[in-house]
């Protein structure tokens, strides 16, 4: 007997106008709290179809705009075709903000919950992909991926942290969350190793090596990696070895870009778009391409896909 399976799909339908290509900031009442956020709209997006959506966190002391000038990524959606949106932290000015990303913050804010509730808002503007919603961020933003992977893994599919570690004890995801990491090896504020003596003591978090370690576990994926070293492209003083831990569950992959020489940078951007003294980026790569060549290996497994009787055709 033959048994087959119908699975009836319908596109949502979006409760307001939807947004124009362009740059839109909007705002949500959480509790007594007003957030916000910056939607980046591609020139040729088709609001009546699905699109796939990358959250960029800031680092601490920015904000969404200076996130999206600093990482390059309205570009990179601009030439790709994704929704870029940058959410902003909460602090003093509209510009000197923070994540609660879990060891970085006197005062803990519920940034998980307005992220959910960020992406509820998007979709009543924005045809989400709800299997293609990502997240990157640099420093305490990159902070805020691993935390996002941890607590919200029902809802982003895969996390690309640069220059920043896991800021909490524990990863506990509901399902397989694909990381890549960057991280340079003279970052002088989220140091590779972890905190020394440098470090306030009021801050924690892991170190590379730890964090990459908790999530190939999590993940299931093989205990000896690939090692690959890349070729050392610019004369930059910096050079670029990148470990891949995988596959693991579900496909999922952990990867580390180490750049040797780097400092506390977006590899491929100048590092001058922030503070003086953050070290070497390296030319070598470039992040926000790799981001979204990682991304797009990964979306979230659907329904369909668990079901499916027959092997994807190998086209």
């Amino acid at each position: 007997m033959n048994f087959s399976v119908l699975l009836l799909v319908a596109l949502p339908t979006l409760a307001l106008p939807p947004l124009a290509p362009g740059d839109h900031l909007r705002a949500l009442t959480i509790g007594e709290q007003t957030r916000s956020y910056l939607v980046h709209i591609p020139p040729a997006h088709d609001p009546k179809k699905l699109a796939p959506v990358v959250l960029a966190f800031h680092s601490a002391v920015m904000n969404g705009p200076l996130m999206a000038r600093y990482s390059g990524l309205s570009e990179k959606a601009d030439q790709a075709g994704f929704v870029a949106v940058y959410p902003n932290g909460t602090g003093r000015s509209n510009l000197l903000l923070f994540w609660d990303a879990g060891g970085v913050r006197a005062q803990p804010s519920d940034d998980v919950g307005f992220v959910a509730t960020l992406l509820d808002d998007l979709a009543t503007v924005v045809n989400v992909d709800p299997n293609r919603v990502y997240a990157t961020g640099m420093s305490n933003g990159a902070m805020m991926c691993y935390r996002l992977a941890s607590e919200l893994s029902n809802r982003i599919a895969a996390i690309a942290p640069v220059a920043g570690t896991m800021a909490t004890e524990t990863c506990r995801p509901l399902r397989p969350v694909p990381v890549m990491h960057f991280h340079g090896t003279r970052d002088p504020l989220v140091l590779f190793g972890g905190p020394d003596d440098r470090t306030p003591k009021d801050l924690f978090f892991k170190s590379v090596d730890a964090s990459i370690q908790a999530w190939a576990l999590a993940n299931g994926c093989p205990t000896l990696p690939l090692i690959a070293k890349l070729p050392d492209l610019a004369d930059d003083g910096t050079s670029v070895s990148m470990t891949t831990y995988g596959p693991g569950k579900e496909g999922s992959e952990v990867i580390l870009y180490v750049i040797e020489g780097g400092g506390h940078t977006w590899p491929g951007r100048s590092p001058t778009l922030l503070l003086p003294g953050l070290g070497k980026s390296t030319k070598d790569i470039s992040a926000s391409d790799l981001i979204w060549d990682f991304f797009q290996r990964h979306p979230k497994r659907t329904l369909d896909e668990s079901l499916r009787l027959d092997p994807p055709s190998q086209k």
